[in-house]
């Protein structure tokens, strides 16, 4: 029997990626049960390890395994810096499992945008960003090219509201020769707030990856296709 709420796990490294991204969810694919799983550590040990280590890749890979065990339908991990653990678990459970910023990368390269801007508040954000953009280009748009503009403003972490974040990264984007886009990116899920705030201010749309990633999910989990779970062969 097919579900009507199916279950949604969202795996979150800090808290303001849990508050966005269920707010999202709320938005865009209320009919989901979300699970929120966090794990505050998992960045700063990163940081401290000078990147993933086998043992924090297993780590991720446990607590993967405990939503899954949990009967979790669907997963997003809203963390970039463990995007690659996605690969391991897609071979692993036939559940959806969603990296942070996939499906916006996706719906911009599927759409009819020739020239994206990726904005971003922090400096690793923007190569992170470009490079999976641009990896998701053979697969997506292979017979058509698209120009990418990134912008950088770090005065938009540290704005009082989204407005003022908005003209921070508006104002970087100019500076960056980048006011004719056709679309805007938005590299971080804690810029989410600014999306309306920008888009209004540049007369384009401007993407968020929560809002991508629960779109992609109600597509995939509507009541005439909601994927089964299966236990992998051997447990992470």
């Amino acid at each position: 029997m097919i579900e009507p709420h199916p279950l949604v796990a969202m795996i979150h490294a800090v808290p303001a990626a849990h508050r966005i991204a269920h707010e999202a969810f709320a938005r865009e694919f209320p009919q989901a049960t979300v699970w929120n799983v966090l794990d505050d550590r998992l960045l700063d040990d990163a940081r401290e390890a000078g990147g993933l280590t086998d043992a924090l890749r297993r780590r991720m890979l446990r607590l993967i395994g405990h939503v899954m065990d949990g009967g979790a339908q669907g997963l997003l991990l809203t963390c970039s810096s463990y995007g690659e653990v996605v690969d391991t678990a897609r071979a692993l459970w036939t559940v959806p499992v969603l990296k942070s910023d996939e499906s916006m990368f996706k719906a911009a390269l599927a759409g009819p945008y020739r020239r994206i801007a990726v904005v971003a508040s922090t400096p690793p954000a923007v190569p992170a960003a470009v490079a999976q953009l641009e990896a998701l280009v053979p697969a997506v748009r292979p017979d058509r090219p698209v120009d990418i503009v990134t912008a950088l403003s770090e005065d938009a972490a540290g704005a009082a509201d989204p407005e003022t974040a908005a003209r921070h990264l508006a104002d970087a984007l100019r500076a960056a020769g980048g006011t004719v886009v056709e679309a805007v990116l938005l590299a971080q899920y804690s810029l989410t707030p600014a999306r309306d705030a920008l888009a209004a201010l540049l007369g384009v749309p401007v993407l968020d990856g929560a809002g991508a990633a629960a779109r992609e999910l109600r597509g995939l989990l509507s009541p005439d296709g909601t994927p089964t779970a299966r236990t992998p062969a051997v447990a992470p």
